[in-house]
C-alpha cells in the first residue's frame, strides 16, 4: 500500500505527456516508413516490368528480322532472355537457364522467375508469336537492394528521431509545466495560519496566467471566510458570555445569600436568561445554515400575503400598536415557506422594536418581483449605518434590543435568506417617519 503513492508520484504529468507523445511520433513514423518502402518496391518493380516490356518487343522485333538474338549477351546475369518452340524446347536464351528451358505463363504481362542454381529472380514478360514463345526479364537483385539500403537508413533514422521527439517533448513539457510546479509549492506552504499569502503572477495571458489568477481568487474567498467565520465566533463568543455570566450571577448570589433571593425569583431568572440563550444558539444556527446554503428551496410556492397577515395578526394580539395592513395585496414566490417566514417575522419585530407606536404592511408585484415592504414611525436608520445594520450581531441601539431580547441576527438572516431566494434587501426612508424595509424576490409568473 505505501508503493502506490510513490508510483502514481513517478508518473508525473510530464512523463505521461512525452510517453504518449512518443508513442504517436512513433507509431507515425513507423507506418510511414513501411509504407515508404512499399511505394519505392512498387515504384522500382513497374520501372522493371518496363524494362522488361521493352526488351521483350525489342527481342521480338529482332527475331522476326534475322531469327537470332546476337543483340543480347548471354552472359549477362541481370537480363533474362529465353525463346522456345511449341513443344517447349528451347531455341534462345541466357547462359543462366544453362540449356534448361523454364516454364513460363503464356502471354504474362510480368511474372516473377526463380532460374535453378540462381540466387535472384528475374521479372519476365512473355508473349507467344507464330508458335514461339518469347520471354525477356530483368533480375530483381537492384530493387532488393535498393529496398535494403533505403530499409536499413529508416531503421536507423526512426529511432533517432524518435528519441529526439521524446527529448525535445521532454524539455518543453518540462518548461511549460515549471510555473504550475511552482505554485503548487508556493499553495503547499499557505496554511490557515497565513491565508493572506498569494500566489507569484506570471504575467502570461495564457492558461497559467488564469490558473494563478483563479487560485489567488480562491485564497481570496478563503480568507474573507476565514475572516468572517473568525469574527463570527468572536462576536457569537461575547453575546454568549453576557446571559452565562448572568446565569452565573444569580446563581453565586442565591449561594451567597440565600435570604435575598427565593427560588421563585431564581427560577424566573434562569428560565429568562435561558430562553435568552435559546434564541441566540438558534438564530446563530439557522444563520450557519442559510449562509452555508444547506437550506434548498424546495420549490413549492409560497403565499406572502398570508404570511404577511398572520405577523400581523400576532402583532395584534401581543403588542399594543397600530397595524397597518391594508396594502397587503396577493403575491406568490417561489421557495422555503419556513425561511420566508422567518424572513417576514424578523422584518416585523424589528419594526414593532423600535416603532412608536404604528407599523405598516404592504406587499404588491412590481415588475416581475414581488416588493415586500415593513415600515415603521421609530427614530430610522441613519444613512450611514444602512448597509451595516445587516451584519451580524449589529446593534445600533444595543441597550433597548437587549432589553426586548433580541439577538443582533435577526436582519443578518433576513439578507442571508432573501439572498438564498434570488433577492435583495434595503432600507430606505419610510413615509411614517422610521425606516422603510424593502425586499424584492421573483414572483410566481401566474401571481394575481
Amino acid at each position: 500500500m505505501a508503493e502506490r503513492p510513490s508510483r502514481r508520484r513517478a508518473r508525473s504529468l510530464r512523463a505521461r505527456i512525452t510517453l504518449v507523445s512518443t508513442a504517436i511520433v512513433a507509431v507515425t513514423l513507423v507506418v510511414g516508413a513501411l509504407l515508404f518502402v512499399l511505394v519505392l518496391r512498387s515504384v522500382l518493380l513497374s520501372e522493371v516490368s518496363t524494362a522488361a516490356e521493352r526488351d521483350l518487343q525489342q527481342i521480338q522485333t529482332e527475331f522476326d528480322s534475322t531469327g537470332a538474338l546476337a543483340s543480347f549477351d548471354a552472359d549477362d546475369d541481370e537480363i533474362f532472355v529465353q525463346v522456345t518452340d511449341a513443344s517447349g524446347a528451347l531455341l534462345a536464351g541466357s547462359d543462366t537457364l544453362d540449356g534448361s528451358p523454364v516454364p513460363l505463363e503464356k502471354d504474362s504481362d510480368s511474372q516473377l522467375v526463380r532460374v535453378p542454381d540462381e540466387d535472384g529472380a528475374y521479372l519476365v514478360a512473355t508473349e507467344e508469336h507464330d508458335d514461339i514463345t518469347l520471354a525477356a526479364g530483368r533480375t530483381l537483385d537492384t530493387v532488393d537492394e535498393s529496398v535494403a539500403t533505403v530499409g536499413a537508413l529508416l531503421a536507423g533514422a526512426v529511432p533517432l528521431l524518435i528519441g529526439i521527439v521524446a527529448l525535445l517533448t521532454w524539455i518543453v513539457v518540462g518548461k511549460a509545466l515549471a510555473p504550475v510546479e511552482r505554485m503548487r509549492r508556493e499553495v503547499d506552504t499557505v496554511s490557515a495560519a497565513n491565508l493572506d499569502r498569494r500566489i507569484q503572477d506570471p504575467g502570461r495571458a495564457d492558461e497559467i496566467g488564469r490558473l494563478a489568477s483563479t487560485m489567488n481568487n480562491m485564497l481570496d474567498r478563503l480568507d474573507t471566510s476565514q475572516q468572517a467565520q473568525r469574527q463570527f465566533v468572536s462576536d457569537a463568543s461575547h453575546e454568549l458570555r453576557s446571559p452565562l455570566a448572568s446565569l452565573r450571577q444569580y446563581a453565586e448570589v442565591a449561594q451567597a445569600h440565600p435570604d435575598r433571593m427565593s427560588l421563585e425569583d431564581l427560577s424566573e431568572a434562569v428560565l429568562d436568561e435561558g430562553a435568552r440563550l435559546e434564541r441566540l444558539v438558534r438564530s446563530m444556527l439557522l444563520l450557519a445554515q442559510v449562509s452555508e446554503r444547506s437550506l434548498q428551496a424546495t420549490g413549492r410556492t409560497v403565499d406572502l400575503d398570508d404570511l404577511m397577515l398572520g405577523e400581523a395578526r400576532r402583532l395584534r394580539d401581543t403588542m399594543a400598536l397600530s397595524i397597518d395592513a391594508t396594502g397587503v395585496g396577493p403575491a406568490r414566490v417561489t421557495g422555503d415557506e419556513t425561511l420566508l417566514g422567518q424572513v417576514v417575522r424578523n422584518l416585523v419585530d424589528n419594526a414593532a422594536q423600535h416603532a412608536s407606536g404604528r407599523v405598516a404592511l404592504s406587499l404588491r408585484v412590481d415588475g416581475g418581483d414581488a416588493l415586500l415592504a415593513v415600515e415603521d414611525d421609530g427614530h430610522g436608520v441613519p444613512l450611514a449605518e444602512r448597509d451595516r445594520v445587516f451584519e451580524r450581531f449589529v446593534r445600533l441601539d444595543a441597550s433597548r434590543a437587549r432589553a426586548s431580547g433580541g439577538t443582533g441576527l435577526g436582519l443578518a438572516i433576513v439578507r442571508e435568506s432573501v439572498q438564498a431566494h434570488g433577492g435583495t434587501v434595503r432600507v430606505l426612508d419610510s413615509a411614517l417617519g422610521g425606516a422603510r424595509f424593502e425586499v424584492r424576490l421573483p414572483a410566481v409568473a401566474d401571481a394575481p
